[in-house]
């Protein structure tokens, strides 16, 4: 019997309804802007144009919030690409519509399950044009641990695709000036797949691990910096407190002859 849309070993690509991508990466961005403050990506970890491959993108686990990170950096800045994420089969149970977006299900903690996974990873990356995305340590972890953990899974890969690209990304969600949070990216440099095969797994794991270690500890800095001069900023929310005080206080600024600025902290800037 075939599996049901959701469950461990799908064909995340037959599955793939581009329509709907759209459809979500709309509701996704709506419902960013009404929780979030920014998403920015550093200047220094922009994507680069990784030619005709498919990418395998790992990333750190900071949060929740992950998945939406996922959703609105693929479509808008790999927007000629094909986003594909596993996601525990019985967490997807829940979430249905997304197997139709590029999320497949994997069996986590069994051997049946690591084949499935493989299998589906390996469809993905058969293509030039696809982008296989996970959060590297299989599990939520501080953007501060170290050495940042990595999902032995992830050293079955480079056997998956000899072409493709593993790119790191690091991701943290700071409060800075303002009541809701950033959301902060960026991308490392490319890990060649078959400079990765080369090694044994162990190292492979090791490999992964410090360059994704290297673009955290980077971004970091630029999120203690709390400077969005240092970013390009992909998307806003609205700034202030919002509500019943929002509004005393533009009704304040219009009756005094001022400009009304929303933020707590002006100084800090609005990228």
């Amino acid at each position: 019997m075939p599996p049901r849309p959701g469950e461990a070993g799908e064909d995340p690509v037959a599955l793939y309804d581009p329509r709907r991508m759209a459809f979500f990466h709309y509701m996704f961005t709506r419902f960013f802007r009404t929780h979030m403050r920014a998403a920015r990506v550093a200047l220094w970890g922009q994507p680069l144009d990784y030619g005709a491959r498919p990418l395998v993108v790992f990333a750190n686990h900071p949060g929740w919030w992950d998945g939406v990170a996922f959703m609105l950096l693929a479509n808008r800045l790999f927007p000629g690409r094909r986003m594909f994420i596993p996601m525990d089969a019985g967490a997807l149970e829940r979430y249905r519509f997304m197997t139709r977006i590029g999320v497949f299900g994997v069996e986590n903690g069994s051997p049946r399950g690591a084949v499935a996974f493989l299998r589906s990873a390996r469809l993905v990356l058969g293509a030039p044009d696809r982008m296989l995305w996970m959060n590297a340590p299989g599990r939520f972890s501080d953007v501060r641990e170290r050495p940042v953990p990595i999902a032995t899974g992830m050293s079955r890969l480079p056997d998956m695709a000899a072409d493709a690209l593993f790119v790191p990304l690091a991701l943290d969600y700071p409060f800075w000036s303002e009541r809701k949070a950033e959301m902060l990216c960026a991308f490392g440099p490319p890990i060649e797949a078959a400079t990765l095969a080369a090694l044994s797994r162990e190292e492979r794991l090791a490999a992964l691990s410090t360059a994704l270690a290297a673009t955290m500890d980077r971004l970091a800095e630029d999120a203690i910096a709390r400077d969005p001069a240092r970013f390009t900023t992909l998307l806003r929310g609205p700034e202030g407190m919002g509500g019943i005080y929002q509004l005393w206080r533009r009704l304040l600024s219009v009756t005094k002859g001022q400009s009304f600025d929303p933020r707590h902290d002006p100084r800090g800037g609005a990228g």
